[in-house]
């Protein structure tokens, strides 16, 4: 320190933390109050300079999250807004020391994470998991009561199995059964009907198909089924270029008109380009049907029998 106007305390108060050594101590320095660095001196007087302006405080001693005074200006009183606690009439030469609570960080109330609240939280989900689990065995028990009250003793299929059920031989769907075609020269032909093979084209065996050759002509066969019901009869022919129509007979009923039209658009007279085919819906019993297609009065026979088939069910493919 050099010389100088020092305020009314000796170059010894020099020292702001003389309170805190054993020597400065013993030399009867106490914590700053009003003016002085810690040692015994003349209390501050007004118009006297102040030895400092740092309101010096023993370590420990100052309490954070409070409100630091400013300064005043120099030669200037502090207000009492601003005045230390320490300086309040009868207080204490130290400020009491609030106890760090363990396992804090940091200032704050209450010292750290409720830690109870989560406790309980924690609690209140366990109970309410339990009660869950007890609702559904509970649960569980009493459908297995049910079924045994019901009779049932078959067991529950765990996850992943399926079960299945073995129909009754009535629910059994009837295995399809291949009717066979049935070529011009297997029919039974009534006269004035005959065989022929001279026009190229016919898918009968060794190209062979019947002529009609007028009223009276017959081609007739028998078929079984293994159901009654719905059936399609497909029929492959051929006509010179022009429309015809026959006739045809189930198990000795009513004839019915069979269409047998120019579908392949020949020319007038060109049996070999006229082959073509139809289908017409027929009803049958169950097992073996006689069928006939036939040259009645009226109908315009011009045509040439080629194959016959029947197909479960009414299609038109």
């Amino acid at each position: 320190m050099t010389a100088g106007n020092n305020g009314a305390s000796t170059p010894e108060d020099d020292d702001p933390f003389g309170y805190l050594y054993a020597d400065g101590q013993q030399a009867g320095a106490t914590p700053p109050r009003q003016g002085g660095y810690g040692y015994p001196g003349p209390a501050a007087q007004p118009g006297v300079p102040r030895t400092s302006y740092n309101q010096v405080r023993t370590v420990g001693e100052r309490q954070y999250g409070q409100q630091v005074p400013q300064q005043q200006a120099y030669g200037q009183q502090p207000t009492a807004a601003y005045a230390a606690p320490e300086t309040y009439p009868g207080a204490s030469a130290q400020t009491r020391q609030v106890p760090v609570q363990p396992g804090g960080h940091g200032g704050g109330r209450g010292g750290g994470p409720n830690t109870k609240g989560l406790l309980i939280g924690a609690i209140a989900v366990v109970a309410v998991v339990v009660i869950g689990i007890a609702a559904a065995l509970i649960t569980s028990n009493g459908d297995k009561d049910d079924t045994a009250g019901k009779g049932g003793g078959g067991t529950t299929p765990s996850a992943g199995e399926t079960v299945q059920e073995k129909p009754s031989p009535s629910e059994k769907e009837p295995e399809p059964v291949e009717l066979p075609k049935q070529d011009a020269a297997t029919l039974t032909l009534g006269p004035p009907a005959a065989l022929a093979k001279d026009v190229p084209g016919a898918k009968g065996a060794d190209g062979a198909y019947v002529m009609f050759n007028g009223v009276g002509g017959s081609a007739g066969w028998s078929v079984d089924v293994p159901e009654a019901g719905a059936y399609t009869m497909y029929i492959t022919y051929s006509v010179p270029g022009k429309d015809a129509k026959t006739s045809l007979t189930i198990n000795g009923g009513q004839p019915r008109e069979l269409n047998m039209s120019n579908f392949a658009k020949a020319a007038e007279g060109d049996w070999e380009k006229g082959w073509t085919n139809t289908y017409a819906f027929v009803n049958l019993e169950k097992g073996k049907n006689d069928l006939k297609i036939s040259c009645e009065q009226g109908n315009q026979c011009e045509a040439y029998l080629d194959q016959v088939w029947l197909e479960a069910g009414q299609s038109k493919s």
